[in-house]
């Protein structure tokens, strides 16, 4: 059980349209969330934790008559932990195009009376904290104690420390970086091309037909989860230890020369496969690795981070993990550089974990200790202007 315990997710309708990125606009949208603690009186305590790509706003807790429905980051948010509720309000927000609650592709199109499908407008990092800043102006949070998120979701709470600098007063940035590689960009591309080949996608339109793309959905997941461990990791937990799933396997330790599942980490990838394709939508998976893609807020600055992160008001706290080559330390340590330069201030952490990308959602004392002291500071910090505030 959660030491948050039962949690009920909430939404809120915004009928005024949203300006995107695009150049298009999204109008009658909801916006689904969760909260956990309490907002104290000034609303000076509120955190927004940013979701990374199959997550959603369920960020801590438990669903009432749901088996193994906690949180993404129970290890991280509740009661005592890293991100203490009992000190913190802390929210989390459903993205735009997401496939649990907010407003996304299987939704209907007010200008059809249909799923959007395929026709549900790009959307980008930007955009979405553009639509978490009207959650939070409709909590009347003007400023929140801090914004953190890990991988994509660090990569909103970066946008957040530039687009709002004078809305959060810190910055909580988590295995992530300021923009994709090449490399990056091409397993994206790779899993996109997966979901749109098969033909069950009908050209996004597929829920008219009640059909899913769920072999283009398995191949994407599989090819995104190869990325999210290391190398070591991945020796570790399967090297080449073959199945017992005929005798003569078990028994010789022979291939069966097929293409079949011989190895352990095949039936690990497949069985990830399976599993994300029952429960995510194909058109998410599309949308939101092209706001993987497109994010790059240097671009404005012809490509200097330091220009670009000039205009930011907040602290930082910044880590990384050795054996994540998808967001590798080098991508924290260029932004901590850019901060450096401008003069703010930054801690960073680079953490030696065995586990890959995926390290920042699993139970690491040094890690979880390490986020639990800065918000610490983060707390004491605010005590302290509270305290002057009322002398």
């Amino acid at each position: 059980m959660s030491s948050l315990g039962y949690v009920t997710p909430q939404t809120m309708h915004f009928a005024e349209p949203l300006p995107l990125q695009s150049g298009a606009q999204l109008r009658d949208y909801m916006l689904m969330y969760e909260t956990y603690g309490t907002l104290n009186a000034d609303k000076s305590n509120a955190v927004l934790v940013c979701h990374a790509l199959n997550a959603s706003h369920h960020v801590a807790g438990e669903y009432e008559g749901t088996p193994k429905s906690t949180g993404w980051w129970d290890n991280m948010v509740g009661p005592g932990k890293s991100l203490d509720t009992d000190k913190f309000f802390v929210i989390g927000i459903n993205n735009l195009g997401s496939c649990f609650g907010s407003t996304g592709p299987m939704h209907t199109n007010p200008a059809t009376g249909k799923p959007y499908g395929a026709a549900f407008p790009v959307v980008t990092v930007e955009d979405w904290v553009s639509a978490q800043a009207r959650l939070a102006d409709k909590w009347g949070i003007t400023q929140f104690a801090a914004v953190m998120g890990g991988s994509l979701g660090g990569m909103q709470a970066l946008a957040w420390s530039i687009m709002y600098p004078d809305r959060l007063r810190h910055c909580v940035v988590i295995a992530s970086t300021a923009k994709l590689s090449a490399q990056n960009i091409a397993f994206n591309d790779v899993a996109r091309q997966a979901i749109l080949s098969d033909p069950d996608y009908r050209g996004g339109d597929f829920y008219e037909y009640g059909v899913v793309p769920k072999n283009g959905l398995r191949v994407a997941r599989m090819v995104g989860h190869i990325t999210y461990l290391s190398d070591d990791d991945m020796a570790e937990k399967f090297g080449r230890k073959l199945r017992a799933v005929a005798d003569d396997i078990a028994a010789t330790g022979t291939y069966k020369f097929d293409f079949g599942v011989d190895f352990e980490i095949e039936s690990y990838l497949r069985y990830q496969g399976d599993k994300f394709s029952e429960y995510f939508d194909a058109n998410t998976y599309l949308l939101i690795t092209k706001a993987l893609d497109y994010f790059d807020p240097a671009r404005h600055h012809g490509g200097d981070l330091s220009k670009t992160l000039a205009a930011t008001r907040a602290k930082f706290f910044l880590a990384s993990f050795t054996t994540d080559w998808r967001f590798s330390p080098e991508c924290s340590q260029e932004i901590v550089k850019a901060l450096i330069d401008n003069r703010r201030q930054v801690t960073y952490a680079e953490i030696d974990a065995p586990h890959g990308h995926d390290a920042f959602l699993l139970e690491d004392p040094r890690y979880l200790n390490l986020v639990r002291a800065y918000y610490d500071r983060v707390w004491n910090e605010l005590n302290d202007i509270n305290s002057k505030e009322a002398a």
